[in-house]
């Protein structure tokens, strides 16, 4: 259903349900020619390891759908060319999950591409903003939530669960369109882009076996322990994308790491290794770990993954640490950015420790905003101190001449 130029509901009843061939080519035909489109999913996740794709909310100037993407017949074709149409932006919020369906299903980041969490961060709206924050700031929105954990792929859908999903899209137009304004205005294009390299490089969303390993927390281990873990995460990780099941359904991250620390090389004694059991450890489960296990122990140690290189800093830095991070709180409050994209404690440890230290608060926009003043302090060229409730800086190489406003 399109409607008048100007006029936006949020929904307009079960019409908005898009669950035909033709109701989609028509749909996506008339958004082609639009600037831009907002764009969300809903899918699950709990039992496979692929996220299975429900339903898709796409809105234009004009009108908004939900496309059923469970709808029998259904090909999702015209939307996917339309995410691939180069003329038209595509706007997201926090859309790297969403990004990641649609990079499975055409190898493709659609592009361009406008991130509103992102644009929040840079607009200062907080770390991580959420879309119910943006919405209520910017677009006088009040975000039914009741629907979150809905069963998206249970059919029919129900009007208020259309109403949930539609409003994700009607709202986030005009939630774009102030960020933008705000962007543009401070002239803080470049932060957005650098911020958005990431999201649009298809590396972010391809799942490397052999690096699977990374995703376990270990704080140590010998290269034997590194060499079998790696094993056999890539062992799981395959085995788990082959049957489409999550991680855990084939083997329990704990499981995992207790079998790398004991290294079995027998049925009985990987049938001791807890949350496994003997009928585990004597089936087709238990086989492929032994041979992990075995691979990993004939590996040469010179080929065994290592642990990025902790860094010990020199004692006495926590005071100093503790300034930095005054500084950036305050720097980022005057210039209505997230301290997240600017830097975050480790950084700034590395930074109390070295003056060349490789940060991205040391470069380009970031170094601008924090990292010139941080050195400045970190060499008693800059001092923090109270005035009432607020810290002000005082640039102590220009006696009495603050750098921030009283």
């Amino acid at each position: 259903m399109r409607l008048p130029a100007g006029r936006r509901p949020v929904y307009s009843s079960l019409m908005n349900l898009i669950t035909t061939p033709g109701e989609l080519e028509a749909f996506c035909a008339r958004q082609a020619t639009a600037d831009f489109i907002t764009v969300d999913t809903e899918f699950l996740r709990d039992k496979t390891y692929w996220p299975q794709l429900c339903l898709v909310q796409v809105a234009g100037p004009d009108e908004a759908a939900a496309i059923d993407a469970l709808a029998p017949g259904l090909d999702l074709k015209p939307l996917l060319d339309l995410l691939a149409n180069e003329q038209v932006l595509k706007v997201f919020h926090a859309a790297r999950q969403d990004i990641e369906i649609f990079v499975n299903l055409t190898g493709a980041v659609p592009t361009p591409l406008f991130d509103t969490q992102v644009a929040g961060m840079v607009c200062g709206y907080g770390d991580a903003v959420s879309y119910e924050t943006l919405a209520t700031k910017l677009a006088s929105a009040k975000i039914d939530k009741s629907s979150r954990f809905t069963d998206w792929a249970h059919r029919p859908l129900t009007e208020r669960q259309l109403v949930y999903a539609l409003a994700d899209v009607t709202y986030l137009r005009t939630v774009y369109e102030k960020l933008k304004a705000k962007i543009e205005k401070s002239g803080r294009m470049e932060w957005l882009a650098d911020e958005m390299a990431l999201l649009t490089d298809p590396a972010t969303y391809r799942v490397d076996p052999d690096e699977a390993w990374k995703r376990l927390k270990t704080r140590g281990g010998n290269k034997k322990f590194l060499a079998i873990l790696k094993e056999l995460a890539a062992w799981r990780e395959i085995a788990a994308q082959t049957r489409d099941i999550p991680r855990g359904r084939i083997l329990r991250d704990e499981s995992l790491l207790e079998i790398a620390a004991h290294a079995p090389t027998t049925i009985d004694d990987l049938a001791r290794i807890r949350g496994l059991g003997r009928s585990v450890a004597e089936g087709k489960l238990g086989t492929d770990m032994l041979a992990c296990v075995e691979r990993g122990l004939a590996s040469p140690e010179t080929s065994a993954p290592e642990l990025p290189a902790r860094v010990d800093l020199p004692p006495g830095l926590g005071p100093l640490v503790d300034l930095l991070r005054v500084l950036l709180k305050l720097r980022c409050e005057e210039n209505d950015v997230a301290q997240k994209l600017v830097a975050n404690g480790a950084e700034l440890e590395m930074i109390a420790a070295d003056d060349h230290a490789e940060v991205p608060s040391l470069t380009g926009w970031r170094f601008e905003l924090f990292g010139h003043d941080a050195l400045a302090l970190k060499h008693g060229k800059l001092a923090l101190t109270a005035h009432g409730k607020r810290i002000k800086v005082v640039d102590l190489a220009t006696p009495h001449a603050p750098t921030a406003a009283d």
